[in-house]
Parts: C-alpha cells; structure tokens; sequence
C-alpha cells in the first residue's frame, strides 16, 4: 500500500504512525522501506541533540522501550572562537530562547534511528536494507505509483557479473519521499 524511500528519522515515523493509524482503523496496510545504506542508520549523521516531543507524541512510552536517549542535557554553551584558539563564552542569559536544550537529549542518532526501525518492524513494517531507489515508476495518468531500484551485481566494465540481480520494482497506493534534502529521486520530482 505505501512505499517510503530512505529509513531515517522521517521515513521510519511516517512508516510507524501509518502503522499506528491502520491499527486505530482495523484496518491492514502493508508499508515497505527502501534504505539505501547495509543497516537502517548506516547512512545518518551521528550526534544530535533531540527534543523529544515528537518521539513522545509517536511512541508515548519510548523511555519503557529503551529508546537511546539516556542523555540530558545539562547544561547550554556558546562560543565566540577567537583567532588565537581561545574563545569567549556568551552568557545564557543573552542567548535567544531557541537556544535552550534543557528537556532536549543528546544522543547518537544513529542508534536512534536503529531503535525506530526496531519499532516499526514490530508494527509489521517491512524494512529492505541495501536497495537503494533508483527510478521513478509512474502510472499512465503520470502519477507516481512506486519506484524500482537499481540492479546489482554489475562489474567495473559495466557487465553482469555471476553475483547479478536485476532490480525489483516497488508499487503503492502512496510513495513517501524521505531520503534527505540531497535525494537524486525527490530532485527529480522537483
């Protein structure tokens, strides 16, 4: 029924509160992931300072599920850097409120992002690891009806070799773009 493009923090939510809803409904709806990287996470910026309150909203009790945010922040510096090496700080009291991470957590979201695949495959989500989208597939109105990915097992010299597979198209009701700002599939569509 939906296919999302890119197992990161946005592809996997939108993949556990589609879950999360067809539940409420009674109804089933089969949702698959294309994650280009070998492991959902693989391809994602390590650090990050997360405010909770979405992950609160999608899974309320995420901290009974050992969600990786088991870091605080505790305290909020910036930084002026000088020529020299040194810098000079700026007292909290002048910084804008957007700049206070108190409640926030400091996490790997890396492991963040493995947690919510975690949580999604619980759901019944079906999460391909290793397939990165490599086509469009539209429908005869042009809509956008799926995408295929590319095939594997190609040599240096551009020939199949012994370990080849031809690509496998996804089809879906809905195809959910979440594969970053610099995704070739959403500048296409663009």
């Amino acid at each position: 029924d939906v296919v999302i493009v890119g197992a990161g923090p946005a592809g996997l939510s939108a993949a556990i509160r589609i879950k999360q809803r067809a539940a409420q409904l009674g109804k089933e709806v089969s949702v698959v992931v294309l994650e280009k990287g070998s492991e959902p996470g693989a391809h994602i910026l390590s650090g990050a300072v997360i405010d909770p309150k979405a992950l609160t909203e999608l899974i309320p009790d995420w901290k009974a599920k050992g969600a990786p945010l088991n870091q605080p922040v505790t305290d909020d510096a910036y930084v002026f850097l000088n020529a020299d090496g040194g810098g000079t700080r700026v007292p909290n009291l002048f910084l804008p409120p957007f700049a206070n991470n108190h409640g926030n957590y400091i996490a790997s979201l890396g492991k963040v992002v493995r947690w919510l695949a975690a949580q999604a495959e619980e759901l019944g989500v079906e999460i391909f690891p290793g397939f990165a989208a490599a086509e469009l597939l539209y429908d005869e109105q042009g809509a956008v009806r799926g995408v295929a990915t590319g095939n594997m097992g190609i040599g240096k010299d551009g020939e199949p070799t012994e370990n080849f597979q031809l690509g496998m198209e996804l089809r879906g009701k809905y195809t959910v773009f979440a594969e970053g700002s610099r995704g070739h599939l959403g500048k296409q569509l663009i």
